[in-house]
């Protein structure tokens, strides 16, 4: 079993169809909803963690796809300027999920993309806002 994050983007006409049931019964994939915008009539997204066989995963994915919903891995969408980051830590007091990180050996700040549930608390706290979340359209 492996488990991957992905940023859905759903069109406006795809709110009455049974997208997430047809992922569990027909694929065998376990969903986490990790972050949900969801509009009736318009476009919404949802930040889902996707746990299955790779095959199935593979399979599910082409499946939302051939169903107009754009899947993208979640590590694409989140962007944080490594390179002018002076390791001052305001960004880990507020991460909940521990994806970043002070790492105690030399005080350099570690990110850890696949805890990251794009909660995006750590824009505001950044001084130097070296942290950019892509998500809404």
């Amino acid at each position: 079993m492996r488990k991957k994050r992905y940023i859905l983007k759903f069109p406006p006409q795809s709110g009455d169809k049974p997208l997430s049931y047809h992922l569990v019964r027909d694929y065998d994939i376990r969903i986490n909803i990790l972050k949900a915008e969801v509009r009736p009539g318009k476009t919404g997204s949802l930040v889902l963690e996707l746990e299955g066989t790779k095959e199935n995963l593979k399979l599910g994915i082409q499946y939302l796809e051939d169903n107009q919903v754009s899947c993208e891995p979640l590590d694409k969408k989140i962007h944080w300027k490594q390179e002018r980051c002076i390791n001052c830590g305001n960004c880990t007091a507020v991460c909940f999920t521990g994806a970043l990180v002070m790492d105690p050996k030399n005080w350099e700040l570690k990110f850890d993309p696949d805890k990251c549930i794009v909660c995006e608390l750590c824009v505001p706290a950044c001084p130097l806002n070296l942290f950019a979340i892509d998500f809404r359209e």
